[in-house]
């Protein structure tokens, strides 16, 4: 299913692509998401469960802090590189893609090579030490190769338990959670602070915050 500007409009309550700031499209069945590219004040979007192979749309959102992608179909971390313009980035959720591979240890250490400004990845805070040794125990990635776009992410089973959903909802603030029941775009969210990027000896401080 393909993103388009009416559902783009009608859930982040605008009247225009390039004001829309938040976006929840949690559990949308989404496999095409490239009018990302017509948001440019994009500062907040949840994608998680649905089945995007690709990042390349979101390069243009230079405004983007948070992105949530739990449970899609990226088939690699050279998808990354279309993360690495983005210079307020800083939370990121990309569990339980193809591209996490089967170590755990590795696969955070790549992506904090890659995008050592990010405060979050995975729900779990990053510390100053794990930067330092992403830099030797991670992987350096490079642009998607043709062959990886030509074969296409691999067919997987998305079954949310009761569980797993009620845990999205509390841990990724987009969620769609209690505003998928009522209206979709209604998301209730609380205005973002302009001081929402701390130096790096306040993070502990900014992952105990409460979730908007």
């Amino acid at each position: 299913m393909k993103l388009t500007r009416k559902m783009v409009l009608s859930r982040a309550k605008a009247s225009e692509l390039h004001s829309v700031r938040k976006l929840n499209c949690w559990g949308s069945r989404l496999t095409d998401i490239s009018i990302c590219r017509e948001m440019p004040s994009l500062e907040v979007i949840t994608l998680s469960v649905n089945s995007i192979s690709s990042l390349e749309p979101v390069s243009c959102c230079r405004q983007l802090s948070e992105l949530y992608l739990r449970k899609n179909r990226i088939p690699s971390l050279a998808e990354l590189v279309h993360l690495k313009g983005l210079p307020r980035l800083r939370v990121l959720w990309l569990a339980e893609n193809p591209c996490c591979g089967t170590c755990p240890h590795l696969y955070r250490m790549t992506v904090l090579r890659t995008l050592p400004q990010l405060q979050k990845l995975d729900n779990q805070a990053v510390t100053e030490e794990e930067v330092s040794r992403a830099l030797m125990e991670g992987e350096e990635v490079t642009a998607p190769s043709r062959e990886d776009l030509g074969n296409g992410p691999p067919e997987l089973s998305y079954t949310l338990s009761a569980v797993d959903a009620a845990t999205e909802t509390t841990q990724d603030p987009l969620s769609l959670g209690e505003g998928e029941a009522s209206d979709q775009g209604q998301l209730g969210l609380k205005p973002t602070s302009r001081d929402r990027f701390p130096p790096f000896s306040q993070r502990e401080a900014a992952s105990s915050r409460t979730s908007r």
